[in-house]
């Protein structure tokens, strides 16, 4: 069988809803599925570019450990439902923003005024519940685009107020993945991976944007530590051009192949041109029951056809 490590390919997306998608990636060579999930995996986690509120303050609040009159939630319960929103935004430098109401009942993240470079992904989420109807709330809020986390350490520091308060910040868009790893075959390859990796996003970005991200930080990290060092690769297997895929679908019986060689190769569950074109001629040599007049049978019948 072929020693090169074949690349793989994306084989099929499944859009769940509009903030997941699961994305079905084979043939993997064997015991890359857990090689290439966990990676994905952590830096889909940690790494996708994402918006958070790093900052905020609250007129008649002298502290964070403070309540405020007319309002039910105090200070640290309003600091956790704004850690709760999720912000899409697009400035490199950090952006203010201003939240301004006088009525009672909820305050959302919907009564955030923003600009063209934020957008609230959750706008019912309540920030706090006012009591009194003749209280006038403002929230002065910053907000970043940042990777990760940074932690309230980092925030106070870096704040652009010093009398805000700053808070934790989690920037990554993606709240969930999850992958499993199912053995496949691609004709007499039977000990490959396929890998499906689940992405869950708030919706700031969709789960494609995030995936290509992650590979793509990959490919860096690991360029950056190839040096001039190459390996060879090949397609994945079992890829072909798209004005193929047709043919790929036809029976070895439907070939017009003798019946010797067309029963040697369907004996070794080779059924289909799919299974056929995934070989290479080393691969037809091995078969059980194949020789060389079949090859160059089956030689002659894949230049007719152009594969």
């Amino acid at each position: 069988m072929s020693k090169v490590i074949h690349n793989p390919a994306l084989a099929k997306v499944v859009d769940n809803d509009a903030t997941s998608s699961t994305f079905v990636i084979e043939p993997l060579h064997a015991g890359y599925g857990n090689t290439l999930g966990n990676s994905l995996r952590r830096v889909l986690l940690s790494s996708i570019r994402g918006g958070a509120i790093v900052a905020f303050r609250i007129e008649g609040a002298t502290h964070e450990f403070t309540t405020i009159p007319g309002i039910q939630e105090d200070v640290v319960d309003i600091t956790l439902n704004l850690k709760g929103i999720n912000l899409k935004v697009e400035s490199d430098e950090p952006i203010e923003l201003r939240l301004e109401k006088k009525s009672a009942g909820a305050i959302t993240a919907g009564d955030i005024k923003t600009t063209a470079d934020v957008e609230v992904m959750n706008p019912d989420t309540v920030i706090c519940t006012v009591d009194d109807p003749k209280k006038s709330v403002v929230i002065d809020l910053v907000v970043e685009a940042g990777r990760g986390y940074h932690d309230i350490e980092t925030s106070s520091k870096n704040r652009i107020h010093s009398d805000m308060i700053a808070v934790d910040a989690m920037f990554s868009p993606v709240s969930r993945v999850r992958f499993k790893v199912d053995p496949t075959r691609v004709g007499q390859e039977t000990n490959l991976d396929k890998l499906e990796l689940t992405v869950e996003t708030d919706g700031s970005l969709s789960p494609r944007e995030a995936f290509e991200e992650a590979a793509a930080i990959l490919v860096n990290q690991y360029t950056a530590l190839a040096g001039a060092t190459t390996v060879e690769a090949a397609p994945a297997l079992g890829t072909v051009e798209a004005e193929d895929a047709s043919e790929l679908n036809t029976s070895i019986e439907d070939l017009g192949l003798s019946a010797r060689t067309a029963n040697a190769l369907i004996n070794n569950e080779i059924r289909t041109v799919h299974d056929l074109v995934t070989l290479s001629e080393q691969d037809l040599r091995e078969l059980k029951g194949f020789g060389s007049k079949a090859l160059d049978e089956v030689k002659d019948k894949l230049a007719e056809l152009e594969l």
